[in-house]
């Protein structure tokens, strides 16, 4: 029996679907199920979140993610780009000229986006204000040399 492109199309489909919900089924059916209040409760670095989720970042996060994009994308240029520079046919067709011009075209794209981490650098936005920690004195009955121990002990 011969499959049309529609029913191979299909057929990928199902399997794709097949292939996302069916570890999520088979997981809910065999995992135990032990809600309680401290699971269920949202998790933020093991810190306990307060107040609201409105609150205002740091604008460096955004800088940061940013650039990371940035130089990921660059990533996703460079292997395209390498198959295609050592491309023979392409090279004998162009007299020699193809991995020259392949060359400095890549060699433009890297300019420009150095020039772009030169002017992110140049701003500060890669510069990382660390916080000031501020230690509490508090009064403990425990003494200070037994903390000392302890941490000698196990560090």
């Amino acid at each position: 029996m011969e499959l049309t492109n529609y029913q191979i199309l299909l057929l990928f489909a199902v399997g794709g679907l097949v292939a996302i919900i069916g570890p999520l089924v088979i997981s809910r059916l065999l995992r135990p199920s032990r809600p309680n209040n401290e699971k269920l409760t949202t998790y933020e670095c093991g810190e306990d979140p307060t107040g609201t989720a409105w609150g205002k970042f740091n604008i460096r996060f955004y800088v940061v993610a940013l650039v990371f994009v940035l130089f990921e994308t660059e990533l996703l240029f460079l292997f395209p780009w390498a198959i295609v520079f050592g491309n023979e046919q392409l090279n004998a067709e162009t007299a020699g000229n193809w991995g020259l011009l392949a060359m400095v075209e890549m060699g433009l794209f890297i300019l420009i986006l150095a020039l772009g981490l030169v002017y992110v650098w140049g701003k500060g936005y890669l510069e990382w204000e660390k916080p000031n920690v501020t230690v509490l004195d508090s009064e403990s009955k425990v003494p200070e040399d037994l903390y000392e121990n302890l941490n000698t002990k196990y560090s």
